[in-house]
């Protein structure tokens, strides 16, 4: 609660009229009986406390006030013992005590100093008396009205600390359509100051916008997308719109609103994959390998379009993320779109997104399409010879214009991304039987990245299958140390249509299969095997007297199984194998 002290201006023009009028002496006290303000002799003692404070167990008349709450009539202070401790030629007194809530903040008093002043203060005592009462009144009221703002600046403050702190743009709008206050993050993403902003009307920042709709009903909105102004300064916000209502009217209205490319790179940062892959990731150590990642580590420092080449399972995606994790753009969105696994219907609403009603069963308020998305990153088309023919001809504008136009809406978007496309398919071949538009080919083809099959660099497939061992293992919870050297040439020899992926495939299956601390032959896909089992050469015939002679013992000793005299986990002990492998050689023979 604040002290009579904080109104002294205000005490003093009181007392100083009081005086005049009265043509007695007045002094005001504060709570503490720090003098606050005074006429005649109490002028010159203003800011210090009165003696009385030295003697706060006696009875005199400023400590009865406080301790009563009553107001007291001295006569002849001089001959009065409880008067006051210090004497200054008083020879008559009128005080009142000064309450607000219930509390005594101060005193005010009239003070006779000659006997014509005493006369009329106790002439009139009793009208005085109700006169202090008025003036402690309107004392009180001062105060309250002080504390009441300092309250509300305080208030303010905090508010415009809170305004100042978030994230989002504030702008607020009075009845009329005029801003009456905005905050930094609103003067960043309208690119004024706020000088400049405030006083103008909402519609001359932003054209045709729909707070003046609420300003009319009161019915305010949350999470609109809204455009403003054109290409490349276009205004792309999430706004939301709360009326300030008034006796049940609207009196004005707040909006708050973000850019809508940071809205969907935080969206994607919390739901996407953010998986970060570098080169040195990309295993190998062929030529042909090590010169497509100079390749791309070369491009990756610019923003023109890459096109990689090859075959399933090569690894064109981790190219597309290791060339965007080391472009400048790694820390804005990576954004997948598998064009041929996407039905062909959706395909163009996921690549471009659609406006509220554009088809049955488009969500209320529309949605972003993946380019939009992508905003500020890179946006990875993989099998873009999957492309339907309409389609690629809005892709190629987009590439053109760096706009996108959302299925059923009217308003271009601009959009900044990066974009990377991947295909096996014979792009020539494809534009030579119009079925892929050779526009778009040169388009996409600006930096074109081919990668070489596993079956071209056969000297990485050692550390690729050390690779998904240690990763297998760890997923799986085994202990294998590594592979028996058979297993080595199998791989080596295999021709691996599926490249990288089916050998990944085939290591997995082989952890899984593997009871031992080494991946045999017995364990790995019977595929890959009896390729390299084919592929012995002189050793064929050998093998398969082998085989002929393990599947006699085996139909011999199956035979004691169903005759009761031998159990399969017997059987496995004799003969040094594991049940696993027992199972699959019974499986693989159809015994």
């Amino acid at each position: 609660m604040l002290s009579l002290c904080t109104i002294g201006s205000t005490a003093q023009q009181v007392a100083e009229a009081i005086s005049a009028v009265l043509e007695v002496e007045t002094e005001i006290l504060a709570g503490d009986l720090t003098i606050v303000a005074g006429t005649g002799k109490y002028r010159e003692l203003i800011g210090s406390r009165d003696e009385e404070v030295n003697y706060p167990d006696a009875s005199y008349l400023y400590t009865r006030v406080l301790k009563t709450g009553r107001a007291f009539v001295v006569e002849d202070p001089g001959r009065d013992p409880f008067y006051g401790p210090v004497y200054l030629g008083e020879t008559g007194e009128i005080c009142c005590p000064i309450h607000r809530d219930n509390r005594i903040i101060g005193i005010i008093a009239l003070v006779a100093f000659n006997e014509e002043q005493r006369k009329r203060l106790l002439q009139k005592r009793e009208q005085l008396q109700t006169f202090l009462q008025h003036m402690a009144f309107l004392l009180a009221s001062r105060v309250a009205e002080m504390e009441s703002y300092s309250q509300l600046e305080l208030t303010s403050g905090k508010l415009s600390a809170v305004l100042e702190s978030i994230h989002e743009g504030i702008i607020a709008v009075d009845r009329d359509g005029m801003i009456t206050h905005c905050n930094r993050a609103a003067e960043k993403l309208v690119g004024k100051p706020r000088e400049e902003m405030l006083g103008s009307r909402i519609d001359d920042l932003w054209p045709d916008s729909p707070l003046t709709d609420v300003l009319l009903t009161g019915q305010g909105y949350r999470d609109r997308e809204e455009l403003y102004g054109r290409p490349p300064e276009q205004m792309h916000l999430l706004v939301t719109a709360t009326p300030i209502m008034q006796n049940s009217r609207p009196a004005g209205v707040v909006a708050s609103f973000r850019n809508m490319a940071e809205v969907r790179s935080l969206a994607y940062q919390l739901t996407g994959e953010q998986r970060r892959l570098e080169f040195e990731h990309i295993k190998g150590i062929s030529n042909q390998l090590a010169e497509v990642k100079k390749q791309a580590s070369k491009v990756a420092q610019g923003s023109s379009t890459v096109l990689i080449r090859g075959e399933s399972g090569t690894g064109k995606e981790l190219f597309a993320r290791a060339i965007h994790h080391a472009s400048p753009r790694r820390d804005r969105p990576f954004v997948i779109v598998n064009c041929g696994a996407i039905p062909e219907t959706l395909l163009e609403s996921e690549l471009f997104g659609y406006e509220e009603g554009a088809f049955t069963g488009a969500r209320r308020g529309g949605r972003a399409g993946k380019f939009e998305l992508a905003e500020g990153g890179t946006i990875f088309l993989d099998e873009i010879g999957d492309l339907p023919l309409h389609l690629q001809v809005k892709l190629l504008h987009v590439l053109q214009r760096r706009q996108v136009e959302r299925v059923g809406g009217n308003k271009v978007i601009s959009v900044n991304v990066r974009v990377i496309a991947a295909t096996h398919r014979n792009l020539e071949e494809m534009c030579a039987r119009g079925e892929f538009r050779e526009d778009l080919y040169y388009r996409l083809n600006v930096i074109p990245l081919e990668i070489p099959p596993l079956r071209e660099r056969r000297e990485d497939i050692e550390i690729l299958m050390e690779h998904f061992l240690n990763k297998y293992c760890s997923l799986l919870d085994k202990r294998i140390t590594g592979f028996e050297q058979d297993v080595y040439q199998a791989f080596i020899t295999y021709h691996w249509p599926g490249n990288v992926r089916e050998l990944e495939n085939a290591v997995e299956y082989a952890v899984n299969m593997e009871a031992g601390p080494v991946i045999t032959l017995d364990s790995v896909p019977a595929r890959i095997r009896n390729s390299w089992l084919r592929e012995e050469g002189a050793e064929a015939t050998l093998k398969s007297q082998l085989i002929n002679t393990e599947k006699e013992i085996l139909a011999a000793y199956l035979q004691k199984i169903q005759d009761g005299t031998m159990t399969r986990g017997q059987l496995a002990k004799l003969l040094g194998i594991s049940r696993i492998t027992l199972y699959r050689k019974i499986k693989e023979y159809g015994l």
